[in-house]
């Protein structure tokens, strides 16, 4: 997960000992009511997130012990943690800047250019995108990346919490959080309601700088 590490590192892990930090929401928690509720905001980034990037600086001690013993099993055991723990990281950390109470509508310039040519209009992707986060089963994501040996972008799911890049080797640009975390004390069981709404807060220019 060589992709998801030097990300990893972008996002507050300057490199020896130093620890992951849980980033700050870039608006307040009830900024974008109603289509996600204060109290999802307050239980998705304060427990949820937080407890990743806990269990990522936890699981990067392991390893390190691990390694300075050159125990296999507890390197694989490690790796497991990392990987899980350091998609829920990183995977989160671009869904909250992904969203804007100032977004919605239809992005501009050379991104809805790129996205027409690749999927005809933007009411197409939103409709190919929304049918994938609908149809995950169980947790997962629903993205729109870019694929740097095609030079398109391209939808693609993830599961749990693998990272994009490393599975599919897109660079993430939107994504749709589907945990049922996400939005289940508001929408309950409804996660169409869900994923129709979160178009009316995506953030389209932090969409266009990725």
């Amino acid at each position: 997960m060589f992709g998801a590490r030097s990300a990893l590192r972008r996002l507050g892990h300057a490199g020896g000992r130093s620890k992951h930090t849980l980033p700050d929401l870039p608006y307040d928690y009830k900024a974008l009511e109603p289509i996600i509720s204060a109290d999802i905001m307050h239980v998705h980034h304060d427990k949820h997130h937080a407890a990743y990037v806990n269990n990522l600086n936890a699981a990067e001690e392991k390893m390190s012990e691990a390694l300075a013993k050159k125990c296999t099993q507890s390197i694989i055991s490690a790796s497991v943690a990392i990987k899980f723990n350091g998609g829920g990281h990183l995977n989160h950390s671009i869904y909250w800047t992904n969203l804007s109470p100032n977004g919605g509508g239809e992005p501009k310039g050379d991104l809805l250019e790129a996205i027409k040519k690749d999927f005809g209009s933007f009411e197409s992707l939103k409709s190919i995108m929304s049918a994938r986060a609908v149809g995950v089963q169980g947790s997962g994501w629903a993205w729109l990346g870019y694929n740097p040996k095609t030079q398109r972008l391209q939808v693609a799911n993830t599961f749990n919490q693998d990272s994009l890049i490393d599975t599919e080797g897109l660079v993430p640009l939107f994504t749709i959080d589907v945990w049922e975390h996400a939005y289940y004390l508001q929408y309950k069981n409804v996660r169409p309601d869900y994923v129709k709404a979160i178009w009316d807060i995506a953030n389209w220019e932090n969409v266009a700088e990725r």
